[in-house]
C-alpha cells in the first residue's frame, strides 16, 4: 500500500509540474489549470486511502465538499475584474491554513509535557517521572512548525491588506508613516529571535509564549509589510504572496511529513518568486526597491506642461478610418469597463478596414501577473496579435494609432524623462512616439498609482473620456454605419 500511495504522490507531482510548465503560455494555460487539478485531485484520492489517516476520511471529505464548493462559487460568481482580489484571498487562506497546520502540530507534540507539568502541581510528585523523562521535542520538528507559521502569517495579513487596496477599500496610496523602516526591522529581528530560542526550548509555558509572539510579530509584518506598496506595484506584491503561500505549504509538509505537499508547495513557491524576479527586471528595479521605497508616496518634482485635449468618439473615428496600423494597449481600465470583447470586435473592423492591429501587453499591467492576457484571451483575441512590450517598441514610430485603454504607469513617458518621477528606469510601451495617441480614460484623475502619466498632456495624445465599453462600442457602431 505504502509503495502504491507514494508512486501516487510521485504521478501527482508530475502532473503539478506539467501544468506549471503548460502555464507558461497563453494557447496552453487553460490545459495546465486542469492537469494541475487532476494533480490535485489525485494527490486527495491517494491521502483519503493512507492507512494513516483512516480515521479522518470524514474530515477530509467535508473539508475537500466545503473547499470545492468555495471554489467553484467563486469561479463562477467572481468577476475577471475581481480576479486580482480572488487571488490575493486565495493566498490569503493557503497562509492561514500553514499556520493552523504549525499550531495544531505543535499543541500534538507540547501538550503531554502540559499534561504532565499540570498533574505534577496537583499530585505529590515523589511519586512521578520528572518531566525531563519524556522524549525531548525535536529541534528539527520546531523548527519547521516556526517557519510555516511565521511564513504563512505573514501571507495571511499581506493577502488581506492587498485584498483591502485591490478593492479599493484601503485605497490604492502607499502609506508610510515616521520610522516606519526601523519599525519593521526592529519588529523582524523580535520575531526571528522568538524563531531561533523556540526550537531550544519548546516545551512549557516559555515554548508557547515564543511561538505566540512569533506568531503575532508575523502578524503584524505582514500588514506592515504591504502598507507602504503602492498601487502600481501590485502586481508584484501579488506573485511574491503567492510565492510564499507555496513556501508555506512546504513548510507545513515538513510539520506533518507530507511529501506531494512539500513538493507542491516548492514548486509554487519557486515559480512564484521567478516571476516576481521576473517582473521587477521588467519594471527595472530590485524587489528591495518595490517592497521599502514607498512608490506612489512622493510625486515627481517635474512641472507638467500643456494641456489635456479632449476628443469626441465621432473624431476618433474618422482619424482611425483612415489609419493603417493600430496598437492596443490594455490596462487595468478595460478590466473595469468589461471591454475585451468590444475591443476585439474593433479591432476586426479595423483589420477589414485594412490596417494593422496588434495588442501591446506591458508584464505588470493590470493588477495580477498576466491579467490582459487573460482578458484578451477570453475575448479570443488570436495569439499571434498579442506583442511584448520590447517586440513592439521599435515600430512605435511608425504607428498611426495607439489606443491606450486604462492604462497609466505602463505608458508613462517620466519613466524614462523625469529623473525625480519615482517610475524613472521603468521600461514603458513608448505610445508617445506614435503618431496619435487616443487615451480612454473615465475622468482626469491621476489612477490607481496615484502618479501624473506626462502623456495625457502631449500634443499628439487626444483624450476620449468616459466608460471605456461605451466608448469602443460608439467607434464599432460608426464603423458599422459608415
Amino acid at each position: 500500500m505504502e509503495v502504491i500511495i507514494n508512486l501516487s504522490y510521485i504521478a501527482a507531482s508530475i502532473l503539478f509540474i506539467f501544468g506549471i510548465k503548460m502555464l507558461g503560455k497563453a494557447d496552453t494555460a487553460k490545459r495546465g489549470n486542469l492537469v494541475s487539478a487532476w494533480g490535485m485531485g489525485l494527490a486527495i484520492v491517494v491521502t483519503c486511502i493512507h492507512p494513516a489517516f483512516a480515521d479522518k476520511i470524514l474530515w477530509i471529505v467535508l473539508a475537500f465538499a466545503i473547499g470545492g464548493a468555495i471554489g467553484a462559487v467563486a469561479a463562477k460568481k467572481v468577476p475577471m475584474t475581481g480576479m486580482p482580489e480572488m487571488v490575493a484571498l486565495f493566498n490569503g487562506v493557503g497562509g492561514l491554513s500553514s499556520v493552523l497546520v504549525g499550531w495544531a502540530e505543535y499543541v500534538r507534540l507540547a501538550k503531554p509535557y502540559w499534561d504532565q507539568a499540570r498533574f505534577n502541581e496537583q499530585t505529590d510528585t515523589a511519586l512521578l517521572p520528572p518531566l525531563d523523562l519524556l522524549p525531548p521535542l525535536s529541534g528539527f520538528t520546531m523548527a519547521v512548525i516556526f517557519l510555516a507559521v511565521f511564513i504563512g502569517a505573514v501571507t495571511f495579513t499581506g493577502s488581506i491588506y492587498a485584498w483591502g487596496k485591490l478593492s479599493g477599500k484601503l485605497g490604492g496610496a502607499a502609506k508610510t508613516f515616521p520610522a516606519q523602516k526601523a519599525c519593521n526591522a526592529l519588529l523582524l529581528a523580535v520575531t526571528v529571535l522568538c524563531g531561533v530560542l523556540f526550537p531550544l526550548m519548546p516545551e512549557g509555558e516559555v515554548g508557547l509564549l515564543l511561538l505566540t509572539g512569533a506568531t503575532l510579530g508575523a502578524l503584524l509584518l505582514g500588514i506592515f509589510g504591504v502598507m507602504p506598496i503602492g498601487g502600481g506595484d501590485m502586481p508584484v506584491v501579488i506573485s511574491l504572496l503567492n510565492s510564499l503561500s507555496g513556501l508555506a505549504a512546504a513548510a507545513a509538509g515538513f510539520v506533518i511529513v507530507n511529501n506531494v505537499l512539500i513538493v507542491a508547495g516548492c514548486l509554487v513557491g519557486c515559480s512564484g518568486l521567478i516571476l516576481t524576479v521576473i517582473m521587477c527586471k521588467a519594471m527595472n528595479r530590485t524587489l528591495t526597491n518595490v517592497l521599502f521605497s514607498g512608490f506612489g508616496s512622493t510625486q515627481s518634482s517635474q512641472q507638467v506642461e500643456g494641456e489635456m485635449k479632449a476628443l469626441s468618439v465621432e473624431d476618433a473615428y474618422y482619424v482611425l478610418e483612415s489609419a493603417r496600423n493600430v496598437v492596443f494597449v490594455p490596462g487595468y481600465g478595460m478590466a473595469v469597463a468589461q471591454a475585451q470583447h468590444v475591443v476585439k470586435e474593433l479591432a476586426e473592423l479595423l483589420e477589414e478596414n485594412g490596417a494593422e492591429v496588434r495588442f501591446a501587453i506591458h508584464p505588470v499591467a493590470g493588477r495580477m501577473p498576466g491579467h490582459m492576457n487573460v482578458l484578451l484571451a477570453e475575448a479570443d483575441v488570436p495569439y499571434e496579435q498579442l506583442c511584448e512590450m520590447d517586440a513592439v517598441n521599435p515600430t512605435m514610430e511608425m504607428v498611426d494609432v495607439a489606443i491606450v485603454i486604462g492604462a497609466n504607469d505602463v505608458v508613462n513617458p517620466a519613466a524614462g524623462e523625469d529623473p525625480s518621477s519615482p517610475i524613472y528606469g521603468m521600461p514603458i510601451i513608448n505610445v508617445h512616439h506614435a503618431r496619435t495617441v487616443f487615451a480612454l480614460k473615465r475622468g482626469k484623475g491621476a489612477g490607481f498609482s496615484g502618479l501624473v502619466n506626462t502623456l495625457f498632456f502631449r500634443e499628439n495624445t487626444r483624450m476620449i473620456y468616459g466608460d471605456a465599453k461605451a466608448t469602443i462600442a460608439g467607434l464599432v457602431g460608426q464603423f458599422k454605419e459608415k
